[in-house]
Parts: structure tokens; C-alpha cells; sequence
């Protein structure tokens, strides 16, 4: 063996990164192995923002949404601004808004019910016309800054990662697990995986839920005036548009649009980078936000690694600690899922909620 940790890390994405630096946390010294570069966009944690979004109405992700934001301050700020900017989401649509805010308020989090005029008149630029849930407590995180962040933390305790550095497979027995590279092995006791589109192939033998990977399309629309923006979740009607829309201002880049998880099933080896459901993404823009050009998109192409459910995968197997299934609404759950795989890597005897269990 060439050098050996207690836990290393396999996936150098939010996930992986997130967990290294939980690790840091509790006095280890963790090596996180990537097989792309620093900045790459292959997977699904690159770009400059994500989704904040915290209008959840189950308790295992608000149990999570809590312990994530717990996280997030403690990161706190980067050039002199903090990892969230929380300009406050709004939520409106076919979906149960009163119930949300009853389940946000429950915990502290500030939920409040608008009138579509209400809505309107602070946010020009969108059109409402159901009742609106607010929250001030949501917003955007800064996905790239957050990305650097974590590494700086991680080396700054001691850790590693090791960009291009591609893990052919984890081989467990009974001593550890040997995490075998291009031309060497390195030996760790546990082996947390956040591989994300490449989970099962890192993981033959583990019985994992179908994981599929899709390659989605949302764009950046250039606002047409002064509009105030706040991020948002649209559940549109079924019979008019592919999904539910989401969003959020990205300075400099404009408002970011997309449908969730409409994208088509894709080797993450070999994207075709085809932009989907343009067309349908541009009515909506079109009927429901007079404050972008609808003919301004400019796609961006990221991946969802899905379960069927949705629901993640925070589980251990034997040595092997699995962080899976994240893609469309992970990352602002980051710091969570670091603790959790944290707990999982560090006590054999810890589980992490039901749902996210390996059935």
C-alpha cells in the first residue's frame, strides 16, 4: 500500500467535499479522491448558484434543512459575503402553501401566506394568481464559492483532495477497504462513496435503488427592467408544461429558469449537451414573468442523478458509507448530508432517517 487513511472520500463534488470537511470537524484528516479537475462541469455541483429553496413539508428533509443551515453559518462568510444569500423564495401554484407554512413556522422558520396581488406588487417582474407562500430564510448558495470554501477548509485541517484522480473501484474485506487508483492502491478503514452519476458503477455489489441520470436544460433569462428577484418554485398545471418550475437570480448572469427533472436519460460518459424543452421553457417565461425576455435564454446543461422517489441515499454498507441520489434538490442540503455521511463513516451503529435508507 502506498499510504492509508482512516476515511477517505471517493467524489469531490459538493457532497464529497462537504463530508470531508465535516470529517475535519471532528479531528480527522480525511483524502478526497475526484477524477475530473478542479472547477470541471461534468457532474452537477458547478455553477455559480443553487437553490436555497426551503418549502418542505416532510420532517426528514426539514430535520435536515435545519442541521444544513446550521452548517452553511458555519462556513460563514466568503469575500466578505456570506454562502447564502437569502432574499427570500416564493412558492405558489398547485400545492399546499398553508400546509408548508404551518410545517416552516413549526420550526422556527419564517413562512408567511401573500395575496397574488400582494405577491405582484414586491415582485413585478413575476405573474401570481393563487396565494403565495414567502419565506424571508431561503434564497440562493454561492455553489462555486461554497466548492472553494470547503477545499480551503479541508486543506487547512490537514485533508486532502486529490483532483484528477479517477478510483477504478473500492475493493472491501474484513481489514478495510482498498480504494484502487491507475497504479496504485490506497487502504482506508471506511470509504464514504458521493460519486454521484457514477455511483453504481463504483458500487457493483451494493443493492442500491435505480439510480438514473438525466441530463437537464434550464437558462439564464435577461431581465427587461428593474425588478427585485426572489428565488421561487412554480408547481404549473400538469396539462400546460412538462414540471414544476423553479429559479433564482444569478448576478451577472441574469434569472435562472428551469423545469425539474425533465431532462433525458443520458450516459454521464458520453452527454450530448442537447438542450430540451426549450421552446416550452420560453412560453412560461413568456406568460408568467413579464420582467424577462423570454428570447434571451442562454442553456445551461447540468446532470440529475435521481432515485425514483427522490428521496437521497445516506447509508452504510459494511465499510462502504453511500451519499446518493441528490441531484435537483441536494445541494443547499450539503452541510446535512456531510454530517450525516460523517456519522454513518465514523459509527457503524449510526442511521440516518428512514427514508434515506437503503431499502
Amino acid at each position: 500500500m502506498s499510504d492509508s487513511a482512516k476515511v477517505a472520500v471517493v467524489g469531490g463534488g459538493v457532497m464529497g467535499l462537504a463530508t470531508a470537511w465535516e470529517l475535519t470537524r471532528r479531528g480527522l484528516k480525511p483524502v478526497v479522491f475526484e477524477r475530473f479537475a478542479r472547477g470541471h462541469r461534468q457532474g452537477a455541483s458547478h455553477g455559480a448558484t443553487r437553490n436555497f429553496n426551503n418549502a418542505y413539508d416532510e420532517e426528514h428533509y426539514l430535520d435536515l434543512l435545519v442541521r444544513s443551515r446550521a452548517g452553511w453559518d458555519a462556513l460563514g462568510q466568503v469575500d466578505g459575503e456570506p454562502l447564502l444569500r437569502l432574499h427570500g423564495l416564493v412558492t405558489h401554484g398547485d400545492v399546499d402553501v398553508e400546509g408548508i407554512a404551518r410545517r416552516l413556522t413549526g420550526r422556527g422558520i419564517h413562512a408567511e401566506i401573500l395575496s397574488a396581488d400582494e405577491a405582484t406588487s414586491r415582485w413585478s417582474g413575476m405573474r401570481f394568481v393563487e396565494p403565495v407562500l414567502f419565506s424571508r430564510d431561503a434564497g440562493v448558495a454561492r455553489a462555486s464559492a461554497a466548492l472553494a470554501e470547503l477545499e480551503r477548509r479541508i486543506l487547512a485541517a490537514g485533508g486532502e483532495v486529490r483532483w484528477e484522480t479517477p478510483v477504478s473501484r473500492v475493493d472491501e474485506s474484513d481489514e478495510g477497504v482498498d480504494i484502487v487508483l491507475p497504479h496504485t492502491r490506497m487502504r482506508a478503514d471506511v470509504v464514504v462513496v458521493t460519486a454521484g452519476a457514477w455511483t453504481e458503477g463504483m458500487l457493483p455489489g451494493v443493492a442500491l435503488p435505480r439510480l438514473e441520470v438525466t441530463e437537464e436544460s434550464p437558462a439564464h433569462f435577461r431581465p427587461t427592467d428593474g425588478s427585485t428577484w426572489p428565488s421561487f418554485n412554480h408547481y404549473v398545471e400538469p396539462d400546460r408544461y412538462p414540471a414544476t418550475v423553479y429559479g433564482m437570480p444569478t448576478p451577472g448572469e441574469g434569472v435562472k429558469v428551469g423545469f425539474h427533472r425533465v431532462g433525458d436519460v443520458v450516459d454521464p460518459d458520453a452527454r450530448p449537451h442537447a438542450v430540451t424543452h426549450a421552446r416550452a421553457l420560453a412560453d412560461y417565461v413568456a406568460e408568467w414573468m413579464p420582467g424577462l425576455g423570454p428570447a434571451s435564454a442562454e442553456p445551461i446543461s447540468c446532470t440529475y442523478t435521481s432515485t425514483d422517489d427522490s428521496a437521497f441515499v445516506l447509508d452504510r454498507s459494511g465499510r462502504v458509507v453511500i451519499g446518493a441520489g441528490f441531484s435537483g434538490h441536494g445541494f443547499k442540503f450539503a452541510p446535512g448530508v456531510g454530517a450525516t455521511l460523517a456519522d454513518l463513516a465514523l459509527d457503524p451503529s449510526a442511521l440516518a432517517a428512514e427514508p434515506f435508507r437503503l431499502r
